[in-house]
């Protein structure tokens, strides 16, 4: 590598939320040249990682955590990686490296921040306000505020959030990219599978966020009348480290093998796709969730509610259904309007993926990233 490469420095929460979300990026960065670093918790996977020529550095970083002790250890983590690496350009993704990063990378004068916003976690829903969020806004605004500093949004929603709090200002670039995009070669359209027993899928981490309790009571509402006719799957890890993970316990009693089942964490998700009829995602609030955009990548009819994020992946009608957040009762509806008509999946399906190839495709995501980290 030629010393005199820029240097790029990733900043996520684990390693494989990187993977699934920016590794394609990293991956291109240095292809045109520069030397790329990237700094997360590392979970087993890291090694996916380092195969692609990334120097990796393992830090904790607690998703959930506000033990005041544990993340000041977390905060000097951060200055001491920034103040040896020296990056030209230092990327941070998801909230809390945002909120830590952008302070030390204040402090330090490093070059160019990028600040990737993809929803605005766990104290931003259901209208929560209290101390931690006070904190978390004030940080915001003093990391913010300087020069070479450019925010990528994933929708209009958390942009004009991000104003009305006077986080970002006339200082700041301003970036709209939706969500980290979907290969469209390897996310290709598939035909559906027999509609015997049609087949409705949540792909997601097992999070109370995520609209679990709501799909469950919706799955009860149904389950007299449909029980032989659909299969619910959810496919997810239990994410017991995150604050709104929902206990496995509560899967395990939800899940009966049949109508109902839980399938964990797949590596694979192209295959898990293609064996349904529908996705669905009653979440509370998203950035651009990714589950949904490599659901209109493989063709189908999508069921989400009208929350910030999940609202942009469907056309009313056109691709899929929105509901109510919270409404068990208008997922339930939403859920029997499909599977009484089977046309309607097929058609909805053929929208979805016309829609990943006009707005979600991954090569121009990638692009938009690298025009600007040339442009800093």
């Amino acid at each position: 590598m030629d010393n005199t490469a820029k240097s790029i420095l990733f900043v996520a929460n684990v390693d494989w939320f990187f993977i699934s979300h920016r590794l394609v990026i990293a991956e291109k960065a240095i292809a045109k040249g520069y030397k790329v670093f990237v700094v997360c918790q590392d979970t087993g996977r890291s090694i996916e990682i380092k195969k692609k020529n990334i120097e990796f550095i393992d830090l904790t970083i607690s998703r959930s955590g506000i033990n005041p002790f544990k993340e000041f250890i977390t905060l000097m983590g951060f200055y001491k990686i920034y103040s040896k690496i020296k990056p030209d350009i230092v990327h941070h993704i998801t909230l809390k490296p945002v909120i830590y990063g952008s302070i030390v990378s204040k402090f330090l004068k490093i070059k160019h921040v990028v600040n990737a916003v993809s929803g605005l976690g766990y104290s931003f829903t259901k209208n929560r306000k209290g101390p931690v969020q006070k904190l978390m806004i004030l940080l915001l605004r003093f990391g913010f505020k300087r020069n070479d500093l450019s925010v990528i949004f994933q929708n209009e929603d958390d942009k004009n959030i991000f104003k009305n709090l006077k986080i970002i200002s006339n200082r700041n670039q301003i970036f709209q990219i939706k969500g980290s995009g979907v290969d469209l070669l390897a996310f290709k359209k598939s035909h559906l599978p027999s509609f015997e027993i049609i087949k409705i899928l949540l792909p997601s981490r097992m999070l109370w966020d995520k609209g679990v309790k709501e799909l469950r009571e919706a799955s009860k509402m149904l389950e007299v009348k449909y029980k032989s006719k659909i299969q619910f799957i959810l496919c997810g890890l239990a994410d017991q480290e995150n604050i709104a993970g929902v206990p496995s316990s509560y899967l395990d009693d939800w899940q009966d093998g049949s109508y109902v089942k839980w399938i964990g964490y797949k590596k694979d998700m192209v295959k898990v796709y293609q064996d349904c009829h529908i996705v669905v995602l009653p979440s509370y609030r998203e950035g651009m969730p990714k589950a949904l955009i490599e659901a209109c990548a493989i063709g189908r009819a999508i069921i989400t509610t009208n929350a910030i994020g999940c609202r942009e992946c469907v056309d009313e009608g056109v691709n899929g259904l929105k509901v109510p957040i919270y409404s068990s009762k208008e997922l339930a509806k939403a859920i029997e309007k499909l599977v009484l008509n089977t046309h309607l999946i097929i058609e909805m399906g053929e929208n979805s993926r016309k829609k990943a190839e006009k707005e979600f495709s991954v090569t121009d995501v990638v692009a938009k990233h690298l025009k600007i980290y040339e442009s800093i």
